[in-house]
């Protein structure tokens, strides 16, 4: 799927699978979904290495790509649970708290390491919320009035909403803003952590129960069941490696811009579109008409 994608391509495309000893390639009828060209193609056997073979090629014309065994369908009730920030939102709220703040290089670095799995995040987030003690409330509201949402996001939702979907967010950034994403977009619930304010000034501390990577994967089972859902009918968006688990325990994980240690164990990885692609993966079940 791509807004590079044409038929040439495609035509192109099949035949390198058929060299590499693909077989039964069953082609479904190209459409454009929100500005993007999206094929579905079912392969009655995958050798191994085709999926190297169509991320290389996909790579080379600015494609996106889902290999997978199973698409949960538009046609039932589903859910999807989000990271918030680089997913739902462009930036990492704290990084965002801390630059305005005056000590942006000290979280920074640190939410990097966190964020490519080198660091515990339970440990990397306290310290980093430790390095805000004094900081001002209205430095989140400067924060939010500047939240940058990830393109395809306002589609994404559309379009899940429209379907009878329930959409949430669990993120190991803070309430404040998960909150704020709640009541101006429509999420169904959010899960965060609670930045600790009085008398107007943050503590440096975080209350109750961090939503580290197990947290996201337990929330995501006990969303399942809160609204009848089966697992097999489960989606899970994310970036970092806080993620994973999350991603894991979906039945179908999204990595969106990711970091590498993600894209190399979520089952579908987009690089060059935005959360788009994930409400055009959904839309190609095989039991979802095209509309």
């Amino acid at each position: 799927m791509g807004r590079t994608l044409t038929s040439p391509i495609l035509s192109q495309f099949t035949k390198i699978l058929l060299q590499n000893q693909v077989e039964g390639i069953y082609a479904y009828g190209p459409k454009n979904l929100l500005g993007t060209t999206v094929v579905r193609l079912a392969l009655a056997n995958a050798p191994a290495g085709t999926k190297a073979l169509v991320q290389e090629f996909c790579q080379t014309h600015q494609l996106d790509f889902a290999f997978v065994d199973h698409i949960p369908t538009l046609a039932e009730p589903g859910v999807v649970l989000m990271d918030m920030d680089s997913t739902t939102i462009q930036i990492e709220c704290i990084d965002e708290i801390a630059r305005l703040y005056g000590v942006g290089e000290q979280v920074s670095a640190v939410t990097a390491q966190a964020m490519n799995g080198k660091l515990d995040f339970n440990e990397s987030l306290r310290s980093r919320v430790a390095l805000l003690e004094g900081a001002d409330e209205d430095i989140l509201n400067q924060v939010i009035e500047n939240m940058p949402l990830m393109p395809g996001l306002k589609d994404l939702l559309a379009g899940l909403k429209q379907a009878g979907w329930k959409v949430c967010i669990a993120s190991g950034g803070f309430t404040y803003f998960a909150q704020a994403l709640k009541d101006n977009l429509g999420f169904d619930q959010v899960f965060a952590n609670t930045l600790e304010i009085i008398d107007g000034k943050l503590t440096g501390k975080v209350l109750g129960e961090i939503v580290n990577a197990q947290v996201k994967a337990r929330i995501l089972g006990e969303l399942s069941q809160q609204y009848g859902v089966s697992n097999t009918q489960t989606v899970a968006i994310g970036d970092g490696a806080n993620d994973l688990i999350m991603l894991g325990a979906s039945a179908m994980g999204v990595a969106i811009h990711a970091k590498p240690v993600v894209q190399e164990q979520a089952a579908v990885s987009i690089n060059h579109l935005d959360l788009e692609a994930a409400f055009c993966i959904l839309s190609t079940s095989q039991n979802t008409a095209w509309s």
